[in-house]
This record gives structure tokens, sequence and C-alpha cells, in this order.
């Protein structure tokens, strides 16, 4: 076997499905390898996007995404992707290609000190150093992605490591030839032939060979932990429960957590992977004012939601709340506020066994979990806090009134509150939603809401710009019955818009949207209202359907909303043809997001 035929044997036994790319001579054994095990190889237009599609294929799937790339600018071309997928605590193992063990340092092709640019960027780094190693180091990198807090890892496979053993005798042997009529020469050859048989040594079989793989397994919350915070969560009067991606990171579980959700009986903030837990509609999930009700609430449950700069640092939650912070990393946890109760373990696991050890509502019954079983979704919202639920739906329903009265202005072209609304009415049950922009695409988060569970995806705390198409590509090969829809900014959309070319070579029907404001909207309106100026910010109506019409995929333009239904229906006829679609409409100016600027 080459060394590549052995990397592939491990992802397939891992239940590896995809392998993302672009090609390059330093990793080809592994990409022919993976194709000859069944795994699907797909080539992108840019490492970035190989790196963010595996991210998107370890959300959806809780299978480490993996993604090979070429040495050199290969590696260096994914930084951002795995410095997002490290962020955002997704399993992703990236393989790059090396120049020859032998070659090392002499100034050869590519070469560079791979594992030191990557290391503060991912959990772990290794490279190969004989072909016996590939597989349990590929093994060991699969599980660190995997265990505790998840993120990325990196795996450095020199390429003489990844061709077969004569294919490497022969070229180091051609190498000693040229210079094996001297003394020196004769040693050079002597020594590269004792290298070729220590690269191969020992190189058989596996020993991991047929066994099951090995799983991490995410960590339990103690029981003394549950019942604290169920005694605090009865005892609250306005308690509220933030649930962030980290929840999620189980995902044949979410209907366990969706559920345990409804019985908590708490109203709840959705936010990042969590986005559609509860479906549309749910009477516990509340969407806008949160920071009113954090100021308000005496007890906030924060499951995988880090006090980061999206809650002010902490300074969101009235000091006298008391906070009860479940997370994979204590650290997280505890960053910036000290909770009242500090719960290391898997997020979603505490909410299970806190609706457990909950009474079902109305029983009154104490916390300890007998008669919770049986509790359904419904009973928790009917009988915990109906009062304070109400006050904050009531919040609820004013701002949608107000986005509704905004949404009816009259713009230049389509007003972006207008389209969004339009784009909620027509995103199916199945529908998966990627979001890559800034201000037409958190003006989206307003606005349309996910149906179901793992059904939104977004860079998460790096705020990436560039992640849609890769993010598009790996959600719609995890779900390939669903509608998935790519909003992007106009900003954004050029970061990727290449890889409408891959959508269409690997028959991949996704359907992106463009809000195409001519601008950089989210950065251009406090800059233009401070600094007086909107240097740099400025850009084009460019024709994006154009280009994806030049890829080979379907573009329409949309001036105005009445253009939008004709062309939802011209889409969907395209995406049954198997065909990816591009709207691109254009979109007047509003002050719905006038002081979104973060410092």
């Amino acid at each position: 076997m080459t060394g590549g035929e052995r990397i592939a044997r491990v992802l397939e036994r891992h239940g590896v499905r995809f392998l993302f790319t672009l090609c390059g001579g330093h990793i080809s054994p592994i990409l022919v390898g993976a194709k000859q095990r069944g795994i699907r190889v797909v080539d992108v237009r840019d490492e970035a996007s190989a790196v963010f599609a595996a991210d998107a294929v370890a959300r959806l799937t809780g299978v480490p995404g993996v993604a090979a790339v070429t040495a050199g600018p290969g590696v260096t071309n994914t930084l951002t992707a795995v410095k997002n997928a490290q962020l955002a605590q997704s399993p992703v193992v990236l393989l790059g290609g090396a120049t020859g063990t032998i070659l090392k340092g002499r100034g050869a092709l590519q070469d560079i000190e791979q594992l030191e640019l990557l290391g503060t960027c991912v959990k772990w780094t290794a490279t190969a150093g004989r072909v016996r190693d590939l597989e349990p180091l590929l093994e060991r990198a699969l599980w660190i992605a995997a265990e505790g807090v998840p993120g990325p890892v990196f795996l450095e496979c020199p390429v003489d490591l990844l061709y077969e053993r004569r294919l490497v005798a022969s070229l180091y042997g051609a190498k000693a030839a040229a210079g094996a009529r001297s003394l020196a020469g004769r040693a050079v050859a002597r020594y590269l032939d004792w290298h070729v048989r220590r690269l191969f040594a020992g190189a058989g079989g596996s020993a991991a060979d047929g066994a099951p793989p090995r799983r991490p397994e995410a960590a339990l919350p103690a029981a003394p932990a549950v019942r604290r915070a169920a005694r605090l969560l009865a005892a609250a009067e306005r308690p509220v429960l933030m649930v962030g991606s980290q929840a999620v990171l189980e995902p044949a579980a979410v209907g366990e957590l969706a559920a345990a959700a409804g019985r908590l009986g708490a109203p709840t903030y959705l936010s990042g992977m969590a986005r559609g837990l509860l479906g549309a509609g749910h009477p516990l999930q509340l969407r806008h004012r949160r920071r009113e009700a954090l100021k308000e609430a005496d007890l906030v449950l924060l499951a995988g939601v880090p006090c980061d700069f999206r809650l002010d640092y902490g300074r969101q939650i009235a000091g006298r709340a008391r906070v009860v912070a479940v997370n994979r990393s204590r650290e997280e946890a505890e960053r910036n506020r000290r909770p009242a109760l500090t719960v290391e373990a898997d997020p979603g696991r505490l909410l299970r066994a806190l609706a457990a050890a909950l009474p079902a509502a109305g029983s009154g019954a104490g916390p300890t979990g007998e008669g919770a079983a049986g509790a359904s979704a419904s009973s928790g919202t009917a009988g915990r806090w109906p009062d304070w639920l109400a006050r904050l739906r009531q919040r609820d329903a004013e701002r949608e009134a107000d986005i509704a009265g905004r949404a009816a202005q009259p713009t230049e072209h389509c007003n972006p509150l207008a389209l969004c609304r339009a784009l909620d009415e027509a995103l199916p049950g199945d529908g998966l939603l990627v979001a890559d922009g800034g201000d037409f695409v958190a003006t989206a988060s307003y606005v349309i809401s996910p149906r179901a569970p793992l059904s939104w995806l977004d860079p998460g705390v790096f705020g990436t710009l560039g992640v849609g198409a890769g993010f598009a590509l790996g959600a719609k090969l995890c779900r390939p019955d669903a509608e998935v829809w790519l909003l992007w900014g106009d900003g954004s959309a050029a970061y990727s818009l290449a890889e409408f070319d891959t959508f269409v070579r690997h028959r991949l029907p996704v359907i992106a949207v463009v809000g195409n404001d001519a601008s950089w909207a989210q950065i251009a309106r406090e800059q233009v209202e401070i600094l007086g100026d909107d240097v740099g910010t400025v850009l084009r109506r460019t024709d994006y359907h154009t280009v994806a019409e030049g890829y080979g995929g379907a573009g329409f333009l949309i001036k105005d909303l009445d253009a939008l239904p004709g062309a939802l229906t011209a889409a969907r006829a395209e995406l049954a043809a198997g065909r990816p679609v591009l709207l691109n409409a254009l979109l007047g100016r509003t002050d719905f997001r006038k002081g979104s600027i973060s410092m």
C-alpha cells in the first residue's frame, strides 16, 4: 500500500465520507487513495474553501471534517479558515503535504516551517517521519480534534511517505547515481539507500486495521452540579436560558436537546449553530431585545455561551443576577464574569440532565427528577414563569411590528428588510441557511427564522468573511435533498464566488442570494458618520449573477421586490435540473442597523 492508501484506510474506518482539497503533487496519493476507498474527493478553487467545507461537515455530522492541501502556499492559504474553526470549536483535520524528508531545510520547492506556522491555530500538530507513522498519527489526529473542546489539528505528510516504495527508491537512486563515481558520491548513495529502507521499515500492516474506531465521549455533568442548577432554576423568578453553538456539538442528540429546552420552560435565546433548535415560532424562543431581558433576569443559564464581546464581556447581565455557566472549557465559562455555578461539561448534556431533574410544570414536586421523564416540551411552557415570558414576548412583538413598519418604507430597489421577510416566507421546512456577510446578513438574522435544528451556519465568534461557498458546499453534501440557501453580502461574495465553478462541476445545486448595496455597509455606517469619509467602503453594483452564469450556474437580477417571486420560481426549476443559482438583489439604503459598531 502507498502512504496515501494508508491514510484513506483510516479515513474510511472513521466514517469520513468527503475529502476536500485543491490538488497538488505533494498530496496526489492521498486523493487517489481516498477515491479508491469510496470517499468522495471534492476539489475546490481555493484552499480556504476546502477547510470551510470540512468545518461545515463537522458541525452538521459530528464526524471530523477533513481537508488535504499541498505544501507551502497550499497550507498558508488555509490559515484564516483553520483559525475560524479553532474559535468556532469545530473538529477539523487538515492534512498538509510537505517536501521529502531528505530535503527538509535544504531549499526544496514550497518547503517552509508549517508546524510552527499553524501551531497557534490548532490543538495539535505532528509530522510523520516514517510510513508506519501515518496511520497511528492520523488516528490520534481524529481523536484529538473531537475530544474535550473540539478544534482543528494539523498532520504534515511528507511526499516521500505517500508514494510506493519502488518509486521513492528509484527517485532517490537516480539522484545517488549522478555522483556515484566519487568516494563522496558513493557515501551519499549508501546514505540514501539506508534512508529509504528506514522510511519504509515496519510498514507492513496496521494494528488498527479492522478494529472499530475509538471516539471520544463528551464530558457528563456531575450529579451535584445538576442538582444545584436545578435548585437555582426552580427558585428563579425571571430566568433566561441562552444556548450557543457548543450545546449542539452532538448532532445526533439535537432532538433530545430541543425537547429538554422545552421542558425547562425558561425564556430562551439561541445563537450560532443553536439557531433553529426549537424550530420557528416556538413559544419559549425570543429573538429581540435580549439586552433588556438580561438586565432584568435574576438567573441566566449560559449553555455554551461565553461572556465575550457579544455579551459586552458579561456587562449585559445584571450584576445582581445569578449566572450558571456550563461549558466544555472552564476558562471560557468563567471569562469576564464569575458565575454562581460553573459546570465544566458538555452544555447539551447538562440541559438534558437538568430537564430530567426538574418536575413537570405544575406538579409541585421538588427538583428530584421524579415525574419529569414524561414531561412534554409544551408542559414546561404552560406552567412556569408565565408573566415573565409574556412580558418578553410582548417586547418581541413590538420589535417585530417595528421591523414590519421599516420594511414597508420605500427605498431605491429592494428594501433589505422587505427582501428578508420575503425570503423568510419562501424558505422551505428543510431549508438550511449559510450566513456570510456583514450588514445584509446581520439584517437577515433578525428576520429569517431557521425551521429546524442544525439549519443555520455562520462563521462564529471570529466573524470571518468568506465562509459562504465552503460552508454551502459542505452543507449540500451532507443534506443533498435540502434547499441550501447561501446569504451573501456583496463584499463577502467576492471571497468565494469562484466556487460556483465547484458547485457546477460536482452538481451541487445551491441557491445564493447576494444583498447588493454597492458598499461595505457595516463599516461605512459608522465610518462616514464618525470620520466623515467613505474611503475604502465603496463598491459597484456588480453583475454577480453574470459571474455565476460564467461559471456554469444560473443567475437572476432582482431590481425590485416585484421580480422576486418569478426569480424564485425560475431558480427552483434550475435547482431541480442540478444547476446552482445566484440571485443578485439590488438593495436600497436604510438605517435599520445604525449604531452596530463593535469595539
